[in-house]
């Protein structure tokens, strides 16, 4: 890896330097895939609100398959980053190879299926005949596309294993522009082309995807280092795809349920009507600055870890931890302070009405006040995951956030009502945050084989 100067030393060297390093692009990658769902809209939104209720409706379906495509994404950043460590040549073929092969097999399946049975999910939510056929179409192109949508982030995650963020992002930024510009011109049309309304969305975001998945192909030709000796076709090693999904899968489950109680909590939210889901809405999209931004100390934090773990430099992983601390509870105490002391101008900038001001100010003081926390639970996630251990961020966020939908009962039925809800939500982030680092402090001091690690990378240290 020394020799590709694409990729960031993370086995040696400044820690915060590469932590910063690798993370700045991540984030950067993170904001641009977003991105894509919201330039969409921007320009659908242009067709009316059945177009939007529509492409809006099929986003579920692709948000869904987001929980699918962590198993391989985890394997191939966790699988490259401490192969590379471990100096194991053959042990990052594997990791590239099965993780493409699975993501392939899963996305097809996943696309198929949706494709067969759009007709009764969409129906599912009573758009009416209109809608519904504008929908079915959108979802019908991105089905088509599926792949692509999907093996970007492996792509991505290979990479930022290895150490190199900036290539994804570049090769994301370069989809995104291409979205940006097909996007108006297929939706409503430019000399020769047809005007496609909702269908010529659809279809700029899968000719998006397809050429960063290109991108991403002709990148690797050039990567002999990372890519060289893969064989694609060949018959994949069960036990290896076993323990990839085995280790995924918690994760990917984590996703899928969060999903599923952020649409309960959602069905509770709405009884207090419009202004209060309009919040949330809002709000949500005013807090994922902040999460968006620990995500990629998140992903930098996995690549570190697995590949200190992987080269059995135990009090790296350990001090990296403390570093990472600090880096992200910077973020959070800023955060804090935006959504707490600047609450009222921010939800200002997206709603107007003096009820909405009022409701979306107290959410951001009470979400506000869960920001460290949360980003403290988010880089301790980051660490988990790159040794390997998916389990325990899985059994914190799983039940933390499942008991969000008792406690927003309850507390809503008091005198707080509706901020009750909001204060479910942040006091559980708060307690995912502490639990989970704790967990994780505990782990590397009494875990037999970090502990060797530890004293091991210690004596070495004092030797050179």
């Amino acid at each position: 890896m020394s020799k590709n100067s694409r990729s960031i030393a993370l086995t040696e060297g400044s820690i915060f330097t590469a932590l910063l390093k690798l993370a700045l692009p991540i984030i950067a990658t993170s904001f641009v895939q977003m991105a894509y769902g919201l330039i969409d809209m921007i320009w659908v939104g242009r067709l009316g609100s059945g177009a939007v209720a529509a492409v809006g409706t099929c986003g579920f379906f692709t948000w869904l398959a987001n929980a699918l495509i962590i198993i391989p994404r985890i394997g191939a950043e966790v699988g490259v980053a401490q192969s590379l460590g471990r100096r194991d040549r053959d042990g990052v073929s594997a990791a590239i190879r099965h993780s493409i092969q699975l993501i392939v097999v899963l996305s097809s399946v996943y696309a198929g299926t949706l494709l067969l049975l759009r007709g009764p999910l969409l129906g599912f939510y009573r758009l009416g005949p209109e809608i519904q056929g504008l929908a079915s179409t959108y979802l019908a192109i991105i089905c088509l596309g599926m792949v692509f949508f999907a093996t970007n982030p492996i792509f991505t995650a290979i990479f930022n294993g290895a150490g190199d963020s900036r290539t994804p992002f570049r090769i994301n930024g370069l989809g995104l522009v291409t979205n940006i510009i097909l996007d108006p011109i297929l939706i409503f049309g430019f000399g020769p082309i047809p005007r496609l309304g909702v269908a010529g969305a659809a279809v700029a975001t899968v000719l998006s995807q397809l050429l960063a998945t290109s991108a991403f192909i002709w990148e690797a030709r050039r990567r002999p280092e990372l890519f060289t000796g893969i064989k694609l076709f060949s018959k994949p090693d069960w036990g290896y795809l076993r323990r990839m999904i085995t280790m995924g899968l918690p994760m990917s489950l984590q996703s899928a349920l969060f999903t599923l109680i952020s649409m309960l909590i959602a069905r509770i939210i709405s009884a207090w009507g419009p202004v209060a889901i309009a919040v949330q809405r809002v709000g949500s999209q005013i807090e994922s600055i902040s999460w968006m931004t620990a995500g990629g100390f998140q992903s930098a934090m996995s690549a570190f870890a697995g590949q200190n773990y992987g080269a059995r430099q135990g009090e790296r992983v350990y001090r990296g931890y403390f570093v990472g601390l600090g880096i992200v509870s910077c973020i959070g105490v800023a955060a804090t302070a935006a959504l707490v002391f600047a609450a009222r101008p921010l939800i200002a900038i997206f709603l107007h009405e003096p009820e909405a001001l009022a409701v979306g100010a107290a959410y951001l003081r009470i979400i506000g006040l869960s920001q460290l926390p949360q980003t403290v639970e988010i880089l301790t996630a980051g660490a988990f995951i790159g040794l390997g251990r998916t389990t325990p961020p899985s059994l914190v966020g799983i039940s933390l956030n499942a008991l969000r939908i008792p406690a927003s009962l309850i507390l809503s039925r008091t005198a707080l009502g509706l901020d009750g809800v909001w204060w479910t939500i942040s006091v559980s982030t708060m307690l995912k945050g502490l639990i989970l680092s704790t967990w994780y402090l505990r782990f590397m001091r009494t875990n037999e084989e970090m502990v060797h690690l530890r004293a091991q990378s210690k004596v070495q240290e004092g030797t050179a």
